[in-house]
């Protein structure tokens, strides 16, 4: 019994689907999505704009309601994982407030779920400390960088301690030097924390760099063109992409992309 409960799928889709009714007609945004991420896993998403990338992570989050199958979390319906704090969400602009500090933003959901205050200021400082922004606690978001603003998003996704972390597009703004800066954080912050990722990406080689398994979409109706467990070790230097390994996954990602459109045509 023990060892089922221990390899039950931190998320499971299966047979998802999702059409949205608009004045148009419907829009079939998921169709048939079987999925299983496992704990610990960094599992990215890429597809082309409209494929269902984010639409299927905020299914996860409880942000859109599926119109057929099934979705667990933690083995919950998406809104029992909600109202159960199962995760963080850090979408694609940082979100952070004005006239907060960045230690009052990270801070906000912490007010809202009744933290202590005490426990406020622990939390706060210990998400920093994980971002390498300590020190900057008492800055506004207009005083820091686009990257260090994102990596404040991130901290005030992890600032309750949840075991996943759903990140939608969060560089896709950036310059690519900082990308590359902020993806080798983000894999070092995901070998400290051991938290499953979920992340949305139009980037093929960053898709590669960060991944576990990496979910090939297709266009509308999104559906899964191809999963693909990477080879690649789990310590990554910025140079793992010139490998033959990196380019061969690469490869079948952009392949199965391919794939995808003609499906479509």
């Amino acid at each position: 019994m023990t060892s089922e409960s221990n390899t039950q799928p931190v998320i499971e889709a299966k047979n998802l689907d999702l059409t949205f009714q608009t004045n148009d007609g419907p829009v079939h945004a998921l169709k048939d999505v079987n999925l299983a991420i496992d704990k610990g896993e960094f599992v990215s998403f890429i597809g082309p704009s409209g494929c269902g990338k984010t639409t299927f992570l905020r299914c996860v989050a409880a942000l859109e309601t599926p119109t057929g199958g099934t979705l667990t979390v933690n083995g919950m319906t998406p809104d029992e994982a909600r109202r159960n704090r199962a995760y963080g969400y850090v979408f694609q602009a940082a979100g952070l407030y004005p006239w907060r500090t960045i230690a009052k933003n990270i801070k906000l959901p912490l007010e809202i779920m009744g933290y202590s205050a005490q426990e406020q200021e622990d939390r706060v400082r210990n998400v920093l400390d994980l971002v390498d922004l300590a020190g900057f606690g008492g800055k506004f978001p207009w005083q820091l960088s686009g990257g260090m603003q994102q990596r404040a998003s991130i901290a005030r996704a992890l600032a309750f301690d949840a075991d996943i972390l759903l990140m939608d597009e969060p560089f896709g703004a950036l310059d690519e030097i900082v990308r590359d800066h902020l993806n080798e954080q983000l894999l070092a912050l995901w070998a400290r924390t051991g938290k499953t990722i979920g992340f949305v990406t139009h980037s093929i080689p960053e898709a590669v760099y960060l991944s576990t398994k990496i979910v090939v979409m297709s266009p509308r109706p999104g559906r899964i063109t191809d999963v693909i467990d990477s080879p690649l070790p789990k310590e990554r230097p910025l140079d793992i992409r010139d490998t033959p390994e990196f380019i061969e996954v690469a490869h079948r990602v952009r392949e199965g992309l391919r794939a995808g459109h003609g499906d479509d045509v």
